[in-house]
């Protein structure tokens, strides 16, 4: 037996196992265990068809091989080369295939996501570049059909702003937007420079998989709720009351705070959420490095203050410095156009992860 056909075999069994326990009463009225059995069957339906197609070719290939053998008609002969021909052909592109579904899936990829884009070096500048760039993904979502409400905001002395979060809700969401999470560099003349002069500042970029309870247990009697009046714009109302929330987690310090809704209850929700995936995504990242102590990774590492792409205004381009990649539309990329780098970051990944697989 070829060895992609056990691991599929495995599987099998596996999905048939799966199939049986979530019927199981017992599981069904446990829901925490009954909705990842569910996750984990719908992932496993893929790869148990794939498994009975390649079953099929390799019976296919040996039955014809054994007809070759054994038949003595010309004619019967040239119809077993043909059959053989054909599936020899198909083999190759179909384990191909297998390899790539057989690549450990990142379990938090088809999660909601929680993205927060801060300024960093460049002063009002890089407030100006905060804008840009959030606009550039609000742009992207809307492409992508996804949908996305701002949790809490924080505008610069100038014009932009100092900090924007917000959440996003949508199909494989955090699968592509994890990619985003670094810092992200420009070089431009800024607005407000009167020689002419390029300048670089910098934004930080945190995408965080939107943790569920099921995910990560909080306990709210290690969180300190503090209520104050939200500030900046957002009409009279919002000002009269204490609205926004703040919250510190007290074991890790970790601080929240949401002041865009206009209820308190809305952005206490909002605010429980944020925190949640802040330390859920803390417990990932320590689990991430751990498990790459051995070699490098290319995404998910947590290491936020890693320099990932430059926005070269002057030049027109944009260049992905983990995988050195560069594409020279930097109009259509700050307008949404974004597809063609997050795919070729994708496929990085997996090949990435193919070659871990092998060593």
């Amino acid at each position: 037996m070829s060895d992609l056909l056990s691991k599929l075999e495995a599987i099998h069994y596996r999905f048939v196992e799966v199939g049986k326990m979530i019927t199981d009463p017992d599981i069904i009225s446990n829901m925490e265990r009954y909705v990842k059995l569910n996750k984990e069957y719908r992932e496993l339906e893929s790869l148990d068809a794939v498994y009975k197609e390649y079953g099929n070719l390799l019976a296919n290939i040996k039955s014809s091989r054994e007809l070759l053998e054994t038949e003595t008609d010309q004619d019967m002969r040239e119809m077993a080369k043909m059959e053989i021909d054909e599936l020899e052909t198909r083999r190759p592109i179909l384990e191909e295939e297998i390899k790539m579904m057989l690549i450990p899936k990142d379990p938090e990829d088809d999660k909601n996501a929680i993205m927060e884009i801060r300024a960093g070096t460049g002063g009002d500048e890089a407030c100006i570049f905060v804008e840009d760039v959030f606009r550039m993904y609000t742009m992207f979502f809307k492409e992508m059909g996804w949908q996305y409400e701002i949790v809490n905001s924080s505008e610069g002395t100038v014009k932009g702003y100092k900090e924007i979060s917000m959440e996003i809700v949508g199909l494989g969401l955090y699968g592509m937007l994890k990619f985003e999470s670094g810092v992200h560099r420009v070089q431009r003349v800024p607005e407000t420079e009167s020689q002419g002069r390029v300048h670089t500042s910098a934004i930080t970029v945190a995408v965080l998989p939107e943790a569920e309870e099921v995910d990560f247990n909080l306990d709210m009697n290690d969180v300190r709720k503090d209520t104050f009046r939200a500030s900046g714009a957002g009409g009279q109302h919002i000002n009269k009351t204490e609205s926004a929330i703040r919250l510190t987690h007290i074991p890790t310090g970790t601080v929240v705070e949401c002041q865009d809704g206009r209820s308190q209850h809305k952005n206490l929700e909002k605010a429980i959420s944020v925190l949640r995936s802040r330390l859920y995504q803390a417990e990932l990242d320590r689990v991430h490095n751990e498990r790459a102590a051995h070699r490098k990774t290319l995404v998910s590492t947590g290491d936020r203050s890693a320099k990932i792409r430059t926005y070269n205004y002057p030049q027109g381009r944009i260049t992905d410095h983990r995988i050195n990649k560069t594409i020279y539309n930097l109009s259509a990329f700050m307008n949404g156009d974004m597809r063609e780098m997050i795919d070729a970051l994708k496929v990085a990944e997996n090949a990435e992860k193919l070659k871990g697989q092998e060593a």
